[in-house]
């Protein structure tokens, strides 16, 4: 009888412990459940330079190095080592939705366009339409305030009469010191 005690202690500390760890896995499972239900809120992240369907239609060969430059803007990237090409190149990753990603690229012979290659662009309306794609827009709330409130709505109370400024002085002092 003496060994009861000691073996009822033990046993009551493995079921303890073993409680304990099947504990541990139920709120694993139940917190990754969780986890997948929640998700954290991703910003847009847009890199480069757009270019759309529009600009580079606008571009014809014979075009200077400036005239491309007012059509597209600033190329993202120039090389040293690729003098006579420049990369116009685009990113926007969104949450829940597939990176875009689009390049066109201008070759110049000297200070002219030669060619012009490039990924399928969208136009500038296709574009601003998918920016505002797959989000919640709700109606605008109404920015006039009703007849009736207007009128429950007290008169702002009446402002005396402002201090007249001081005058301005007849001359300021120098912003640099005089040279010597």
């Amino acid at each position: 009888m003496s060994d009861s005690p000691a073996r009822l202690l033990w046993l009551s500390c493995l079921f303890v412990v073993t409680f304990a760890l099947s504990a541990c896995s139920s709120v694993n499972s139940a917190s990754s459940r969780l986890v997948s239900v929640v998700t954290p809120y991703k910003i847009d992240i847009v890199q480069g330079n757009f270019v759309s369907r529009e600009q580079v239609a606008a571009l014809q060969n014979g075009m200077s190095r400036l005239q491309v430059r007012d059509i597209l803007g600033t190329p993202l990237l120039t090389s040293i080592f690729h003098a006579d090409r420049w990369d116009y190149v685009f990113t926007f990753k969104r949450q829940g939705i597939e990176p875009q990603a689009r390049r066109v690229t201008v070759f110049f012979s000297g200070d002219v366009l030669v060619r012009t290659q490039a990924d399928p662009l969208p136009s500038e309306a296709e574009f601003v339409a998918s920016l505002d794609s797959g989000r919640r827009s709700g109606q605008a709330p109404t920015l006039e305030m009703p007849e009736e409130a207007l009128k429950t709505v007290a008169a702002p109370a009446k402002v005396a009469d402002p201090k007249p400024l001081p005058p301005l002085p007849a001359s300021y002092p120098p912003l640099e010191p005089a040279k010597r």
